[in-house]
This record gives C-alpha cells, sequence and structure tokens, in this order.
C-alpha cells in the first residue's frame, strides 16, 4: 500500500511537472533566448566589468538551462578576455574582486588571462570591499594584483593574511552513537574516509594538507610580489603581518586608490575615452561565444573536449535541468572522445579536466578513449583545472602532455572503499535493521547491518590492492616512471601543480592557453597557420535537456524530490546531495580525492 501511495504520488508530481512547471519554466527560457537572440552591440567605448563575486565554475556547461544559475565558467573568462584583447571596442576592464577566497587554480588562470590582456595596451582596474580571512583568500587578492591599479572600499578591510583550511571528523561521533565507518584505504594519505574514521589530522593527513597549503601560499606571495613590484621577502612580511584597514593596506603598498566602486567606474571611463560605456562581461560574452578559430587560414582543427565534477559510469541528463551542478559521466565523455577521433578535421585533443575523481571503472573507460585518440595519430594534451586528483589523475595519466596550475591539486594516486554500518546507531532508538542474502559469502558485504566478517575484508582488501596497482602502473606506463617510483610518491597523496611538476606527474605549468600552444606543436601544425576549435560534448538543445531531465527517473519517491529542486527547497536539494554523496561512497572501490573548501 505504501509503495501504492508513492507511486501515485510521483505520477501526481510529475504530471504537475509536465503540465504546469515544465511549459512555464520552458516560456521562461525561451522568452530569455528569444530577447538576446539577436546579438547585442557593444559600444565603440566599452568597459568590460568583470563580476567574480557570484563564484565561478571550472567549465561552461552543456545544459542550455544552467546559464540561468548565474556565475561564469573560468574557460568561458579566459576565451572572451582573449576576443577582447583584439575587440577594438573594449578599451578597459574592470574586475570586482570577491571578498572570500577563491578556487587558487581558478585565480592563477585569470591572472594569466588579465596578465595577457593587459599586454595589448588595455588598462585594467580591479575594485575590492575588502578581502575577508575566509579559505584561500590570498589567491582572491593575488588576482586582484594582476591588475595595473587595485582600489578598495574605505571601509574595507584588508586579511588576506594566509590560507586556512577546516576539516570535520566523525570519528567520536560514530563510537558515541554507534555508527562505524568499515573502510579500506591505499594508503596513509588517502584521507577521503578520515572524516569517518578519525577525531583529528594523523600525521600523515597533517602532513600532506601542511605541504599543498604551503605550496599555494608560497606560489600566491610570488605572483603578488612580482604583480605588485616587492621583493619576495617583503611581500611575505608585510601581508603575513596583517590584518590592515584601508588607509594602512594603502600606505604599505598593498593597494593603489581608496574609493566607492562608483569611483572606479568613473575612473576607468574616463580612461577608456570619450563616452565610455561600462558593459557587463555576461552581456559581452553572450555576444561572442567561444572562438571557433585562432589565427587565419586554418586548416586543422583542434578538439577541446572538457569534463568536470565527480566522475561516475552512465550517461548525464537524469538531474534537475536548471541545476548549476555537473558530474563526469564515462559514456557521454567516452562518446565525445570518439566523435573528435571520427573527425578527419581534428588533428590533436585538448581534454580539460577539474575533477576530484570517482569511480574507477568510469575513470578506466575515459583513459581507454583517451588511448584510441592517441593510436589514432591524435596527440592529447591535458589541461588541469581546479582539480585533478584520484580519479582525475587517472584518466590524465596517460596523456602526451599534461599541463597544470602551480596551485591545481592533483595526484592522490590511491583508492578507498568500504561502508558505514547503521544498525547499532539505528537499535539505541528501538529500530531493529536485519538483513537477509542468499548466494556467496560476499552477497551482503556492503550491507549497513554489520561490519565486514574475515573473509568478506580478505576479498575486499585483495580488490583495494588490485586497483591500486592498476593505477600505479598505468601512472608508471604515462609518466614513463618506475613502478617503485610511482609507489613512493603515490600513496593516495595531494600534491599541487607546481609539487607534481617537481616529481614527474606533469609537464608544464599553465592553462588551457598553454594546452592548446602545445596542442598545435605535437600536432605539427605550422605556427603561420591557424587553427580551427571543435568543442565536445556538443551543447545540449533546450528540449534534449528538459526531455532528458523529465524522462530519466523511474522512481516516484525521487521524482518528488527533483519537483522540490525545481521548486528551489532547500531541504530536497539537501537530500538528493548526500544521497549522491553516498551513492558515490557506497560502490565497493572509489579514487576519488578530499576536497578542501575554498
Amino acid at each position: 500500500m505504501k509503495q501504492f501511495f508513492l507511486t501515485m504520488l510521483g505520477v501526481f508530481a510529475g504530471l504537475v511537472a509536465f503540465f504546469v512547471v515544465l511549459p512555464v519554466l520552458a516560456l521562461i527560457f525561451f522568452a530569455a533566448i528569444a530577447a538576446g537572440s539577436s546579438k547585442p552591440t557593444t559600444p565603440s567605448h566599452s568597459v568590460l566589468e568583470l563580476d567574480l563575486r557570484q563564484g565561478l565554475s571550472d567549465q561552461t556547461s552543456t545544459n542550455p538551462f544552467a546559464m540561468l544559475g548565474g556565475g561564469y565558467s573560468v574557460t568561458k573568462v579566459v576565451d572572451v578576455l582573449a576576443q577582447a584583447e583584439d575587440d577594438s571596442s573594449v578599451k578597459a576592464l574592470l574586475i570586482r574582486a570577491p571578498q572570500g577566497g577563491m578556487t587558487p587554480a581558478h585565480a592563477d588562470e585569470l591572472r594569466q588571462a588579465i596578465l595577457r590582456f593587459k599586454k595589448s595596451g588595455k588598462p585594467v582596474i580591479a575594485h575590492a570591499q575588502g578581502f575577508a580571512p575566509s579559505g584561500a583568500v590570498v589567491s582572491t587578492y593575488m588576482l586582484a594584483s594582476a591588475a595595473d591599479e587595485l582600489w578598495m572600499q574605505n571601509t574595507s578591510s584588508f586579511q588576506a593574511t594566509g590560507l586556512a583550511s577546516d576539516a570535520l571528523f566523525l570519528g567520536r561521533a560514530g563510537q558515541k552513537y554507534g555508527v562505524k565507518a568499515d573502510f579500506e584505504q591505499r594508503y596513509e594519505y588517502k584521507n577521503a574516509v578520515n572524516e569517518y574514521t578519525q577525531s583529528d589530522f594523523t600525521a600523515p593527513h597533517r602532513e600532506a594538507m601542511l605541504a599543498w597549503m604551503n605550496s599555494i601560499h608560497s606560489a600566491a606571495l610570488s605572483a603578488i610580489a612580482a604583480d605588485r613590484k616587492l621583493a619576495p621577502e617583503v611581500a611575505k612580511q608585510i601581508i603575513e603581518a596583517g590584518p590592515y584597514n584601508a588607509q594602512q593596506a594603502l600606505d604599505l603598498k598593498l593597494i593603489d586608490r581608496i574609493g566607492q566602486v562608483e569611483e572606479a567606474e568613473k575612473y576607468i571611463k574616463d580612461k577608456a575615452g570619450k563616452d565610455a560605456k561600462i558593459v557587463p562581461f555576461g552581456d559581452y560574452s553572450s555576444g561572442k561565444g567561444f572562438r571557433t578559430s585562432m589565427g587565419t587560414g586554418a586548416k586543422s582543427a583542434i578538439a577541446i573536449i572538457g569534463g568536470e565534477g565527480a566522475i561516475m559510469t552512465g550517461r548525464g541528463g537524469a538531474g534537475s535541468p536548471f541545476s548549476t551542478s555537473s558530474d563526469i559521466y564515462s559514456d557521454d565523455l567516452a562518446r565525445a572522445i570518439y566523435q573528435a577521433i571520427d573527425d578527419k578535421d581534428v588533428k590533436a585533443i585538448v581534454f580539460r579536466v577539474s575533477s576530484p575523481g570517482g569511480s574507477p571503472d568510469a575513470s578506466e573507460q575515459i583513459l581507454d578513449a583517451l588511448r584510441a585518440a592517441k593510436k589514432a595519430g591524435k596527440p592529447v594534451v591535458v589541461s588541469m583545472g581546479a582539480y585533478a586528483a584520484s580519479g582525475g589523475y587517472w584518466v590524465s595519466s596517460e596523456a602526451d602532455w599534461i599541463v597544470a596550475q602551480p596551485t591545481t591539486l592533483t595526484g592522490s594516486i590511491g583508492v578507498f572503499g568500504g561502508k558505514i554500518v547503521f544498525a547499532d546507531a539505528l537499535a539505541r532508538f528501538g529500530v531493529d535493521m536485519r538483513g537477509l542474502s542468499v548466494g556467496g559469502e560476499f552477497a551482503d558485504a556492503f550491507s549497513p547491518t554489520q561490519g565486514f566478517d574475515q573473509g568478506q575484508r580478505a576479498a575486499f582488501a585483495a580488490s583495494m590492492d588490485l586497483i591500486y596497482e592498476q593505477f600505479v602502473e598505468r601512472v608508471a606506463r604515462g609518466r614513463k616512471l618506475p613502478v617503485e617510483r610511482v609507489r613512493e610518491i603515490a600513496k593516495g597523496r595531494v600534491w599541487t601543480g607546481a609539487q607534481a611538476k617537481e616529481l614527474g606527474l606533469v609537464d608544464q605549468l599553465g592553462g588551457m592557453n598553454e594546452a592548446i600552444l602545445k596542442a598545435r606543436q605535437l600536432a605539427n601544425i605550422p605556427s603561420a597557420e591557424g587553427v580551427r576549435f571543435k568543442h565536445y560534448p556538443t551543447p545540449q538543445t533546450p528540449w534534449e535537456a528538459l526531455a532528458m531531465a523529465f524522462g530519466a527517473s523511474g522512481e516516484a519517491a525521487t521524482t518528488m524530490i527533483r519537483i522540490g529542486q525545481l521548486m528551489g527547497d532547500p531541504a530536497a536539494e539537501a537530500v538528493m546531495q548526500r544521497v549522491h554523496t553516498e551513492q558515490l561512497r557506497s560502490r565497493g572501490a572509489s579514487v576519488l580525492a578530499e576536497q578542501p573548501s575554498f
């Protein structure tokens, strides 16, 4: 009877979604598309205003509805700034810096794009309403320091004094309430499970965290010193001695001017020329899209293939069509790679990956497609975004060339897996959980009613060992390193891009721009010849996105939760996020790295 009512409620919810919610949302979307269908005309004296306070994704979603969520992608900002360099109507750039921390690798890539924009002779001004002690705020300050002038509001404070990261440990809570975290990890630095099993940082966890934090902090200070024209030791001493108020920051040459954003806008418009207009970056970029070529006389093409988020098997499209979250589905990404292989015009592939990892099976499917590209004579260059760790490194490991930002979090060559046992905890509240199984001893190995028995643990541990050795083998083959050397630097440890380059895990520091130039070189495309870009996966049409989103769910209860998502119910969103996380963690082996919050 319960299932009947759930089914009926699901059907009702689906009908409401299809006949009420869906048409209304579709009308809103298509009205917005119609309103912007004609490309906006950029005023002859334009100042682009890039507001980074909305947050950034790494890549632009192929889902046409994702744009309704606001915010920009790093790859899109970098691409559009490259176009603005050569656009005679764009005279200057105004950046609105966020107060809190930015993902360090994103800040690195945007800084590089800003420096290239400045080389065109166009002024760049950054305005900040302070730098608050939140996450990697030193990376935010680094990005703002790339401008010709950095302004700060008079009431704001400068608190970019270092880098902090907090972790939540549930080990003692589990013991108190009878929840058992039963995991295997390979090896001591594979710390993604520590939040469930520990009450504090283990020695290896602390060592690895402090190592990459110091690397990120040092990279930011080095860039700040270069852009602010300070000696590195002076920059370090001044910044770490903070915080400061606006006047103190000005006196110490950490900023250039104090003023409101309206004053900064007037100042940059005056520099841009008579009758200059402020043009929101989103308005300008909507009329540009991604570059389709570089240079003139293009005969050959480079495929740009992207993947962002957790790596999992299957195909995408089952979530909310308006969700701004993203995942990498192995079927979708492998298909995109094979499309590029089959395209005779494509001479090389640039694979942009930003992922903390996920399923080893999904990672291997994607890696095998990249092997096929190499076998077909199409060089593969990986451009690492914010993260390319664990499964994100697995899929990158056999590329011809790997480019990472100095602060990209990568490596984490390791595996973990296990389960959470809830039976004892529920029993304390009078709820008894029991299980039944038929077949072999391993049939109920992942049951939440009990921990692994001796035979199950032995079998599961053997599977962890096998996956770890497979991971090590792929890295050794791809990076041309001895297996024993890979084992030394693996053990699940996360490295920054700068550290990984020293270890031979990446080839070059940089971003998409450097990856494209390397792909040209490996494909033997003459420097005097232009090159076309082909982007994969191809963007969905609005109707494709809607059809996939509303036709993929087969469970009534899940349908109801997704309707809650569409209506903006935060509780439903939280439930789906938790279910998603637990699905990743309950599939046995996982090549997933911890993700610090920036």
